[in-house]
């Protein structure tokens, strides 16, 4: 008689699962890098626009505004009609007509980006117009 069984044997299914676990240890530390990434660009994407709007409201009043724009949702007035990404606090300071500042951190992160306009460098940015995190 001849034993026709299909299926897969323990040690076959056995390498199947090492093999898996071994994709998952590489993936998931690349995948939180990622993450990490992406929250960092959101940030500095924010920052160009406050730039943008900063300049937009310097160009009409010929000052700064100061101001705070936080998360999505919350009651606090947004800078000027601009709404930051979701998770992302944002806070700037104007000096008046000479220049402004403004930092930005995010919930997921503990890192921060800054940019600043005609004042002193504010950590961690130092070009001026350039965003720039830890």
């Amino acid at each position: 008689m001849r034993n026709n069984r299909k299926g897969f044997t323990l040690i076959e299914l056995l390498i199947v699962v090492v093999i898996i676990g071994i994709l998952a240890a590489i993936a998931i530390p690349k995948f939180a890098s990622t993450k990490e990434k992406a929250y960092l660009a959101s940030m500095k994407s924010d920052l160009r626009n406050v730039a943008t709007t900063q300049e937009g409201y310097f160009a009409d009043n010929q000052a700064y505004f100061s101001g705070t724009a936080v998360n999505r949702g919350t009651t606090q007035t947004p800078q000027q009609g601009f709404v930051p990404s979701a998770g992302v606090s944002l806070a700037a300071t104007a000096t008046g007509g000479s220049g402004w500042s403004a930092i930005a951190s995010h919930s997921a992160t503990t890192k921060t980006c800054s940019i600043f306009i005609g004042v002193t460098a504010v950590n961690p940015a130092t070009v001026e117009g350039e965003p720039k995190c830890t």
